[in-house]
């Protein structure tokens, strides 16, 4: 249906599309201390960028911010442009937690669920 419309209306559809799921969206991607991106879409192995605002190609580790909240520390291992969107495809998602983990098993609000004998 959109092949009937005119180019230029296409283009303002597609910037208009893009600023709403700009302002939907709260979650943001950062490369380093100073670049960060607007996440479009998130979805269980991936998510898109605006090809616009980013590089052509994102490679690497970065950080995954929902709000002010650090969600996800991912490995991207594929990117490419698709429909004005950089499609990016991370190998792990690793959950950031903000406590250190645990090396025993927590037997309930006890503490340890016991200890090893002295040898």
């Amino acid at each position: 249906m959109l092949e009937y419309l005119p180019k230029e209306l296409r283009e303002h559809l597609d910037i208009a599309r893009k600023r709403q799921q700009r302002r939907r969206s709260k979650m943001r991607v950062e490369l380093g201390d100073a670049l960060v991106y607007p996440v479009l879409r998130f979805w269980r192995d991936g998510f898109s960028l605006d090809a616009g605002l980013v590089p052509a190609r994102l490679r690497g580790f970065v950080d995954l911010y929902d709000g002010p909240r650090h969600v996800f520390q991912c490995l991207i291992v594929a990117s490419e442009v698709q429909d004005g969107e950089l499609v990016c495809e991370f190998k792990r998602a690793t959950p950031v937690s903000n406590r250190a983990p645990l090396d025993y098993w927590r037997g309930g609000d006890e503490g340890p669920a016991g200890y090893l004998p002295s040898a």
